[in-house]
């Protein structure tokens, strides 16, 4: 009896001892942040940026910079420049994706005018093309009328895409709140970034399109383009209901999300439904980025800035990775992290950026 005892005690211990081995290989801690290769697949960098770049190599983060068709982020060429002058300096650990601009929708030839600029960004290294919510919400006709993502005039610019097998990405529409008052938005970071960009709030501006008239025009673009690569930036501006973004993915097979900017909505969404929002990263594991919208530059000299990047990567790596009770500044109630396991964690932080942009981070798996 008792060394049958013995041999029982010996198998119980050798099967805690497995399942303890079994559990640390499947999750990642807080502290394995800065030991695991990560990819920011939005960012927007200008400038030299090596104060951002070192701090990128100290927390094992290569990035995606966007350029985009912006007041805010300055004259296209220059983002040209600057993004293929960093993906020159830091090669395979910064990639960019280009765009086009808007002006001079109404004119002859402005389609052939944009896909010369796509050409410039495509000979420089890029790795995709952006377009942006000006379509849908800012650029108008000769008639008044606001100029939509699935436009004929725009029909070059995705056909060749698609023909060409480079990414598009997408910025189209708004989350959600844009066209809710101040009181009923999910995240505080809405309601500051409305206050500060009142032109394109619009739930003050009821006079141009709604949110479903956007993404509706969206939806009918990619179902003429079935074989184009489509990354859907900002969870789809679906962002407030995960459901939502999986009926998305369900339907464009071709199609992936990144969270940039939205991960406060998938935390709120996880104080009250935390089983379904990490049954959505389960199920849609090959099809989502992470990505952060965080913009550094063009000035380099704020190590501020750099430390406020850095923060919001280490924070954000505690809501995947970890089953933590977490706090938010976009949020008055805590929430817990998702502890996602190691593999849904490597495909959501690298391998399904590595996967959509292949040539981005030559050696990076």
């Amino acid at each position: 009896m008792t060394v049958r005892l013995s041999l029982l005690t010996l198998l119980l211990a050798l099967l805690v001892c497995n399942g303890r081995a079994i559990a640390k290989e499947r999750y990642y801690s807080a502290a394995d942040f800065g030991r695991v290769e990560k990819v920011d697949a939005h960012m927007h960098v200008y400038g030299p940026a090596d104060r951002l770049v070192a701090e990128a190599i100290r927390d094992r983060v290569h990035f995606l910079t966007i350029n985009v068709d912006s007041p805010d982020h300055g004259p296209i060429p220059r983002q040209l420049r600057d993004a293929a002058s960093l993906r020159r300096r830091y090669p395979g650990r910064v990639a960019f994706a280009g765009t086009f601009s808007a002006a001079g929708f109404t004119k002859p030839g402005w389609s052939r005018a944009a896909l010369g600029e796509i050409d410039d960004a495509l000979a420089e290294g890029a790795v995709g093309v952006k377009i942006w919510k000006n379509f849908g919400m800012v650029v108008r006709d000769t008639n008044g009328r606001y100029v939509m993502p699935d436009d004929p005039r725009l029909e070059p610019i995705y056909s060749m895409l698609e023909r060409e097998h480079i990414v598009l990405l997408g910025h189209l529409a708004e989350p959600l709140d844009c066209w809710l008052p101040y009181s009923k938005m999910i995240v505080k970071g809405d309601a500051d970034y409305y206050r500060q960009h009142p032109q394109y709030y619009m739930y003050l501006h009821p006079d141009r399109p709604k949110h479903d008239q956007i993404l509706a025009a969206r939806d009918r673009m990619l179902a003429a383009h079935p074989q184009l690569r489509f990354d859907a930036l900002h969870l789809a501006s679906l962002e407030w209901d995960v459901d939502r973004i999986g009926a998305f993915l369900d339907r464009f097979p071709e199609a992936d999300v990144d969270m940039a900017a939205r991960i406060g909505q998938l935390e709120y969404q996880a104080q009250t439904h935390p089983d379904k929002v990490r049954r959505f990263f389960l199920r849609y594991q090959d099809r989502i980025l992470y990505g952060t919208d965080d913009a550094y530059g063009p000035s380099d000299d704020d190590p501020k800035a750099v430390a406020a990047i850095a923060a919001d990567w280490r924070r954000d790596w505690l809501f995947l990775v970890t089953g933590d009770e977490l706090h938010s500044p976009d949020l008055d109630r805590s929430f817990r992290g998702l502890h996602l396991p190691r593999r849904v964690v490597d495909k959501i932080y690298r391998k399904n950026a590595v996967a959509l942009f292949p040539q981005a981070w030559p050696g990076l798996r």
